[in-house]
């Protein structure tokens, strides 16, 4: 995890090539503050990515999922994002659905996502994972550095965020 005071003091520090995505997110995890190194996963009402991926360790990063805005599904409910809490992962970004909003607030882990919804997803081993994703308004980079809080998401790469760290 990456220590930082807020994404707007982050925004007035690196204002011309901070990309800020667009304030279309709620949080759902008892984390509100959360930063990682990005890993990604597109996909579209088949969360068997995002099960694989946050089953596997993940301290210091964010999954940042790309599900097409989809608000018919859930991507992620509670038993997803408990082995995400068990593998050490800082957070989690979906643009799309989350499910089981009551226990996720319980959770010690960064969830924003666009709303919740009871349904939850198919699973065909559909999506890709770790490819350039586009969401709310930014393009977000395997490896770049997503940081969140209660005022929305900045990405910085690591190079910008170096060169004056």
């Amino acid at each position: 995890m990456t220590d930082f005071d807020s994404t707007c003091d982050l925004y007035d520090r690196f204002e011309k090539t901070a990309r800020v995505a667009d304030p279309v997110f709620r949080d759902f995890g008892r984390r509100c503050k959360f930063s990682g190194a990005a890993v990604t996963v597109k996909c579209f009402e088949d969360n068997s990515r995002v099960k694989e991926v946050l089953g596997t360790p993940g301290r210091g990063k964010v999954l940042v999922v790309d599900g097409g805005g989809g608000l018919r599904a859930a991507l992620m409910g509670d038993l997803i994002a408990k082995d995400a809490v068990k593998n050490g992962w800082e957070g989690v970004v979906i643009h799309g659905c989350v499910r089981d909003a009551a226990v996720l607030a319980t959770l010690d882990l960064g969830i924003k996502a666009l709303a919740a919804i009871p349904r939850k997803t198919v699973r065909n081993g559909e999506g890709q994972k770790d490819l350039p994703v586009t969401l709310a308004g930014i393009r977000i980079n395997p490896g770049d550095l997503v940081f969140a809080d209660e005022d929305g998401v900045l990405v910085l790469t690591p190079e910008e965020f170096g060169a004056t760290a």
